[in-house]
């Protein structure tokens, strides 16, 4: 028997769609889903002769109710749209391909406007550039992927959607990824103690000397295939930069409120691109939930019993929330607020965190601090991602230990690191862009290998001084990756500095004008700046061995080993790790995990010199002196007033 086709719209589109199917099967022809889905129905084509967000989000409601496949076709402003194929019991529905469709072009807040509109408008006229041979090759298209689907051959169209060009017939076929925060499909389990428990399992290295447990080579069969596609992409286009010494590649992940770019750094454009895709994946899930309803909006002081204490990750300074026009108000242990649950591994039970801690809280608002993506990391695995969230944490804080307390660090001969590819960075390094790299034993009382990576231009153009951090088990490692980071400055924004040089020179004079990321590094790129620079540059102290700075201590071929290590360590310091996991369905389908990490004590890092973060932070004053870098301990007065050098 001739299977039944529900065709449901009205216009050519449609018409010609019933014609191209007359004889092969059994159509049953509606205008609209008001008289309901005939029981026959072995698959629906909801088509339009335009872009009609109403009908399709009905369709939705009673095809999944009715546990119905159906396949969509429509025309919105010149481009013909068909798919995705909807099956039964399949993640992803029409919302979730439209939203991406929408995220992924320029005029994204235009088009999510005009979306609304047309929801509520209900009825939309024919698209003007929906020709009739446009039309008919969708129609071609439409019996093509039906006639997959009935035969039970792969569709094309399943998790993807197939635009056409209808002026010159030209059609492609795009990927995209289920929503986890759709109101169709969105399945969010709540956030709860339970889901928060961490308890960690082995994770082998790829090698005893590679500290991840999946190599590029396996994940360079998902990363692009999934994630980046210029029309549906969870990234919507990449860049590689030709000009930095080293590979610089670059994603752009597309936001309502503006385009975030992220970077990969490495020996080879391939390489920096993945690279690049998972920052910015890690980027994502660092922006909001994505991947556990947040339920718990109360205040601190009914909570506190199992709450973290937003004071020991530090606050903006009172004299800082008195400021005019202050983006952020002081903590308020009365006022109700979200909370996430984390998961503390010194108190060995679920905490619950700010949310605002644990994911992105740059638009101040109700906010009580300025919080970026401080130790948010991506692994292979949990365990992966916790322990480089910890190395993320010890980096910036490791700076800013630094900097705030003018710490004359010993400095690392790069020669006795007896590694002929860091020699050869440095070299090319010089050789290229003309600076001369500087690494310092940015360590601090927990042992973690960290350095301190500053390059100094050798040129009479271009930024002067640039500044990175690194920390890793292996020093090595630290130092290979900050000078990545020093890498991708060189070179690409010396026209900038050219250009506003009298801007960066009222910087130089009024710390207050600092306000974003770039001043940073742009401000220590004037010759000017380098003053600031003296406790680190000057003197005569005799540069130090790796072997001499650093203890080498036993690899394991587990990385859950050397994540214990750590922890071990912290631990005896008072030091808590608290992990919030950020994993959503995007990253769980590839087995990678993303993680928040918070070290309460340890300094985060800020953009934006009114924006520090000091107050109930007392280790920047107490740890020079443990460390014999101070003869007592420091008072915040003596602390550098001046802005961080962090690009």
């Amino acid at each position: 028997m001739n299977a039944v086709v529900l065709v449901v719209g009205e216009g050519v589109l449609a018409d010609s769609v019933c014609g191209e199917l007359s004889g092969q099967y059994q159509i049953a022809r509606q205008t609209d889903f008001e008289s309901g889905i005939p029981d026959t129905t072995d698959v629906a084509l909801v088509l339009q002769d335009a872009w009609n967000p109403a009908v399709h989000h009905n369709a939705e409601e009673l095809l999944r109710a009715t546990g119905t496949p159906w396949l969509p076709g429509f025309v919105s402003f010149g481009e013909g749209v068909v798919g995705p194929l909807l099956q039964p019991g399949t993640p992803g529905c029409y919302q979730c391909a439209d939203l991406r469709r929408i995220m992924a072009g320029r005029d994204r807040k235009e088009m999510w406007e005009i979306r609304q509109q047309l929801q509520v408008q209900g009825r939309v006229p024919r698209d003007v550039a929906a020709s009739a041979t446009g039309l008919l090759q969708m129609a071609h298209l439409i019996k093509a992927e039906l006639q997959r689907v009935l035969q039970g051959d792969q569709p094309n169209l399943e998790g993807r959607v197939l635009l056409v060009n209808l002026k010159t017939l030209n059609s492609s076929r795009h990927s995209f990824l289920p929503d986890p925060l759709c109101t169709v499909c969105g399945q969010l389990p709540d956030d709860s103690p339970a889901a928060a428990r961490i308890s960690l399992q082995p994770s082998p290295k790829i090698s005893i000397d590679n500290y991840r447990s999946r190599s590029m080579d396996d994940l360079s069969k998902v990363l692009a295939k999934d994630y980046l596609d210029h029309r549906t992409g969870l990234f919507n286009g990449k860049m590689y930069d030709l000009v930095p010494p080293f590979a610089d590649a670059s994603v752009n992940l597309p936001l309502f409120f503006g385009d975030e770019g992220t970077a990969g750094r490495t020996h080879s454009y391939a390489a920096s691109e993945l690279t690049a895709i998972l920052e910015g994946i890690e980027r994502y899930c660092g922006l909001e939930p994505r991947g556990k309803r947040t339920v718990i909006h109360d205040s601190f002081r009914n909570l506190k019993e199992q709450a973290l204490n937003p004071i020991k990750v530090g606050v903006h300074g009172k004299e800082q929330y008195a400021q005019p026009g202050f983006p952020f108000k002081p903590f308020n242990p009365d006022r109700p607020i979200n909370w996430v649950w984390g998961y503390s591994f010194l108190e060995e039970r679920p905490i619950l965190v700010p949310e605002l801690l644990a994911y992105y809280s740059l638009g101040g608002g109700e906010g009580f601090v300025y919080e970026t993506s401080n130790g948010c990391a991506l692994g292979g695995s949990l365990e992966e991602a916790i322990l480089y969230g910890i190395f993320e944490v010890v980096e910036r804080d490791s700076f800013l230990m630094t900097w705030y307390a003018n710490l004359a660090l010993p400095r690392l001969d790069p020669s006795s690191a007896n590694d002929q590819e860091l020699q050869l960075m440095i070299e090319r390094v010089q050789a290229v862009a003309g600076y001369e790299i500087y690494l310092f034993n940015s360590t601090m009382e927990h042992g973690i290998p960290s350095v301190f990576a500053l390059a100094k231009n050798r040129k009479q153009k271009g930024l002067n001084i640039i500044c990175a951090a690194g920390a890793h088990l292996d020093p090595v490692r630290a130092v290979k990756s900050s000078v990545h980071e020093l890498a991708g400055m060189m070179l690409t924004i010396d026209e900038k500095l050219e250009a506003n040089q009298e801007e960066y020179v009222r910087m130089l004079q009024d710390s207050s004008l600092v306000k974003k990321m770039d001043d940073h590094g742009m401000l220590y790129g004037l010759p000017k700046a380098e003053e600031r620079f003296k406790f680190l540059l000057d003197g005569n102290r005799p540069m130090r061995t790796f072997d001499n700075e650093f203890k080498r201590k036993a690899s394991h071929s587990d990385l859950t080993d050397d994540l214990q290590d750590i922890l071990k360590v912290l631990r005896h310091l008072n030091l808590d790790v608290i992990v919030v996991d950020q994993t959503t369905q995007e990253t769980r389908r590839n087995g990678l995990y993303c993680v928040k990490v918070l070290i309460p004590g340890m300094l985060p890092m800020t953009f934006g010199h009114h924006l520090t973060r000091l107050t109930g932070l007392e280790r920047v004053l107490r740890i020079p002196m443990e460390l014999g870098y101070a003869e007592k301990p420091l008072e915040h007065k003596e602390l550098n007033p001046h802005p961080h050098p962090f690009p």
